[in-house]
């Protein structure tokens, strides 16, 4: 597996933050059998900055706490794209450090713990599930917190 991890804020984004996502990755792509080796490009970015990407692609002109960039769509036949070392290009995933603070504060969690949350979230985005069904959103709720739980992500 290949982690592209690019820290856009002046945020200390050091080994332990590192380590934390890294786990999360793992953990979600072991859970959903994922065997393929893969890419995965990590942004953490401002809320001003998630800002401009959520109206530039989903037009919605306020900030978000993660935003998803699959390059699979999972359908019968489809060829993946593959890097140089012969890994498949999952995607991209963007992650607001501002709101990700904002929300370990407002449910009353670790940051540590917000952050392997919204990359779980994503990587199941990235893995082809989505939430814009109840019944969609109803299992990908669960599958998050069984990943959260495995990767020993619960405070």
């Amino acid at each position: 597996m290949t982690l592209y991890i690019d820290n856009r804020t002046t945020f200390e984004w050091d080994e332990k933050w590192e380590k934390i996502v890294q786990k999360a990755v793992r953990t979600s792509l072991d859970y959903e059998e994922f065997e393929s080796e893969c890419e995965i490009s990590i942004s953490i970015v401002t809320n001003n900055e998630i800002q401009k990407l959520n109206k530039e692609f989903r037009n919605i002109d306020k900030e978000t706490d993660v935003l998803s960039f699959p390059q699979l769509t999972f359908e019968e036949g489809e060829i993946a794209d593959i890097n140089e070392n012969d890994e498949i290009i999952l995607g991209d995933i963007v992650i607001s450090i501002d709101k990700a603070k904002q929300q370990s504060e407002e449910y009353g969690h670790t940051l540590q713990r917000e952050i392997a949350f919204l990359t779980i979230h994503s990587m199941l985005h990235l893995m082809g599930y989505d939430h814009m069904e109840e019944q969609e959103e109803k299992e990908m709720i669960e599958k998050q917190k069984e990943i959260l739980q495995k990767a020993g992500f619960t405070i």
